[in-house]
């Protein structure tokens, strides 16, 4: 099915292109094994520097076998490289938000999914619903599947959901490992909260196993002194703080983003996301764009460790999508 959907796309892109267009030459890459190397030299990189780092991409789940499909090998190296995987969309929200998503995309979607966790790697799956029949449908869906989730009321992800009025399947359980996690919190967008310590204490008062969250408030990197105290459940159990990190798209208001570029951008920046004003597709291949996000004293990756953050969530792993 999925095959299909591309093929008609690229149908319709040659149809719409004039004469004149130019189709960019990457060669013979392959870009979703270039996505995979990118991973696995994030997760290698991390874990030298803590052995228990996690590491999460979201999406993208087709770069878990080795040819993309359902039925394909699995790509035991990328495998071994990751602790979790993130998926959106599962059960609501893949046509629009408060909607079950058809059938035929979750079945492919569960294909992968479960390659994953036949492989010990733990899934995570956020879904976009408000209603509170179809959080509970989610939740319910999920559990069944031994899968990690969280109901979403809004795509922003700027909400601590006051439905259910506990976590589902709350705890007061010391959290070290991913695997020991019944829920997580996905709150990436903070402009509600005026102040950096409104949000830790807003976190604080919850118990959430695990908190994904940007390692920036309004620019200032959070410190290890802030990221401890997120690590306390309200309950007095510990739990997990990971931090996002998009890969496969340059965002311009991030610290790495150098003023020029909004005239002359590099040569690895290409098209802005049409959805996301100020991101970029990036190729994620590129030693320049890797060398920003992980390698040295100032990559973004080292001051999430540095900030003493349990992991990564990775961002946009499904742009070979884009270049395919």
């Amino acid at each position: 099915m999925k095959t299909s959907m591309y093929l008609f796309v690229v149908i319709l892109l040659c149809l719409s292109c004039s004469e004149d267009d130019e189709i960019p030459d990457y060669g013979d890459l392959d870009f979703k094994q270039e996505m995979r190397d990118f991973v696995t030299g994030i997760s290698q990189y991390s874990k030298a520097e803590s052995a228990a780092f996690i590491v999460i991409p979201q999406n993208g789940q087709e770069l878990v076998t080795l040819n993309g499909e359902e039925d394909g090998t699995p790509s035991t190296s990328y495998l071994n490289a990751i602790d979790g995987v993130g998926r959106e969309d599962l059960f609501y929200g893949y046509d629009d938000d408060n909607v079950a998503t058809p059938a035929s995309e979750k079945d492919y979607m569960v294909s992968f999914l479960d390659i994953c966790e036949a492989n010990n790697v733990e899934v995570l799956t956020t879904d976009y619903c408000w209603t509170e029949s179809k959080m509970d449908d989610s939740y319910a869906q999920n559990v069944a599947k031994a899968y990690i989730s969280f109901a979403a009321p809004d795509r922003e992800l700027n909400i601590i959901p006051d439905y259910p009025v506990s976590p589902y399947n709350v705890n007061s359980n010391d959290i070290s490992l991913l695997s020991e996690a019944k829920n997580f919190l996905y709150l990436l967008n903070i402009e509600s909260y005026t102040t950096k310590q409104e949000l830790i204490d807003a976190i604080s008062e919850t118990n959430y196993d695990v908190i994904i969250i940007d390692c920036f408030f309004n620019e200032v990197l959070l410190t290890a002194s802030d990221v401890a105290q997120l690590k306390a459940k309200e309950n007095g159990g510990s739990r997990l703080v990971i931090s996002y990190m998009s890969i496969g798209e340059a965002e311009d208001y991030r610290f790495y983003w150098q003023i020029e570029w909004n005239s002359s951008k590099p040569d690895w920046v290409e098209a802005e996301n049409p959805d996301w004003a100020g991101n970029y597709k990036v190729k994620y291949w590129e030693v320049e764009w890797q060398n920003i996000i992980f390698g040295s004293t100032n990559s973004y990756l080292d001051k999430i460790l540095n900030s003493g953050f349990d992991g990564v969530y990775l961002d946009i792993i499904d742009a070979f999508e884009y270049f395919e």
